[in-house]
């Protein structure tokens, strides 16, 4: 099993990238003034309509590109053509992304669940994106929130660090999922079976007893989303380190 570089503990991650006015999420913009200012990046991976892995979060363009309809029925050349928001930015693929960063910073790579459900229907796009990083030289690590996806991408690459995305389930948040499969997902109970070596768990739930007794056991702490100076020095009493987004941490 791989290790997570040291460089994923000592330098702070920027969420999606250091973005903010006219640097949209998820661009190479966003990616370049992370680099610039010494932070690794997070980024999020979805599938074009040719399995062409895209850097992008949502499953549509409609909060990003203004368009009502689902990424995942668009090519990835017309995809390159989409602006987002009002910058001259477009949608980048992960192979853009990567001949940018270039192993100068980590690189955290989470793969969106494509079942819907957290659940064994995970596509092909966990097997673009290792393909895609066997000739990557650099720290970097994948990640999803959806534990067969943790766990085929790491039969398929065994030799890059993969960690579980995870949080505390609520109901509110998770209305697709039933109860039994909230608790198992909230409890991190796949975690052994997957090949993770690392969790990045949400802030707000860093109390959870489960991330306690990782933590015990050496597994290193990531958290998600920290916004303010405040909310790092709550999340660093538990997390080994953070994803920040709106404001600038210490390097």
């Amino acid at each position: 099993m791989a290790a997570l570089p040291s460089e994923f503990i000592r330098i702070p991650i920027a969420h999606r990238g250091l973005h903010g006015k006219d640097i949209p999420e998820n661009s190479l913009a966003a990616a370049q003034a992370a680099i610039e200012a010494g932070y690794g990046i997070e980024i999020d991976v979805q599938p074009a309509a040719d399995d062409v892995p895209m850097v992008f979060h949502d499953y549509d363009l409609a909060r990003l590109a203004g368009e009502e309809v689902f990424i995942a029925d668009i090519d990835s050349d017309e995809l390159a053509e989409r602006r987002l928001l009002t910058s001259a930015e477009t949608i980048p693929t992960l192979a853009a992304l990567l001949r940018l960063v270039e192993g100068r910073v980590p690189l955290l790579i989470e793969i969106k669940d494509q079942d819907g459900r957290l659940g064994p229907h995970i596509g092909d796009l966990h097997r673009h994106v290792a393909d895609q990083l066997k000739a990557y030289e650099g720290p970097v690590a994948v990640m999803s929130f959806n534990p067969h996806v943790v766990k085929a991408f790491h039969e398929r690459a065994p030799e890059i660090p993969v960690g579980i995305t995870s949080c505390g389930f609520p109901a509110e948040d998770w209305p697709a999922l039933d109860a039994e499969t909230r608790r198992r997902l909230a409890d991190i109970d796949d975690f052994p079976d997957t090949g993770a070596c690392f969790i990045s768990h949400d802030r707000k739930d860093l109390a959870n007893l489960r991330v306690d007794a990782l933590k015990a056991q050496g597994v290193p702490v990531l958290c998600w989303t920290v916004r303010s100076a405040e909310q790092e020095t709550a999340a660093r009493e538990v997390a080994d380190n953070i994803t920040f987004e709106g404001y600038r941490p210490d390097v």
